[in-house]
């Protein structure tokens, strides 16, 4: 048996390295609903990733980031996105549209569907400047830039 254990002491036994600072000291605080919901907020603001590292940092007077999420502007730039895609795929109809009236009629009458297709061409294009203008006022008025 005896060899046994010697065996078994001279084996790797695994697991995790030890630390070489190891934090063994602990404390305990209580908050009341108000405070919690203070210190909930706060953390959430932070953007740590656990709640005794945001303590750490705060006891210390350590530096940390404040990240906000605005979900409207979010929302607002995916549906920009999704408009984005529809205009590059009316894009690639137009030009297989003008193709297609060359192809199958007529040059007299091709040239009068792509004059009204040219109309609307222009409405889209003033839609289009109206989107531009328009996320322009967005940013400048609700987004905040980092200096």
């Amino acid at each position: 048996m005896t060899k046994e254990k010697e065996m078994a002491s001279k084996r790797s036994r695994g697991g995790r390295t030890p630390k070489k600072d190891p934090a063994v000291f602990r404390y305990t605080v209580r908050f009341n609903a108000v405070e919690h919901a203070k210190f909930l907020s706060l953390f959430e603001l932070s953007g740590m990733q656990t709640k005794a590292h945001f303590i750490v940092a705060r006891i210390f007077n350590e530096e940390f980031k404040v990240i906000k999420i605005d979900k409207n502007a979010v929302d607002y730039y995916t549906r920009l996105t999704t408009l984005y895609g529809q205009f590059r795929s009316i894009g690639v109809n137009y030009n297989q549209v003008t193709k297609e009236l060359h192809t199958h009629f007529s040059e007299k009458k091709a040239l009068a569907f792509v004059y009204k297709l040219e109309k609307l061409t222009l409405e889209l294009v003033e839609t289009n400047r109206q989107i531009i203008a328009l996320t322009h006022e967005f940013e400048r008025r609700w987004l905040q830039k980092s200096v």
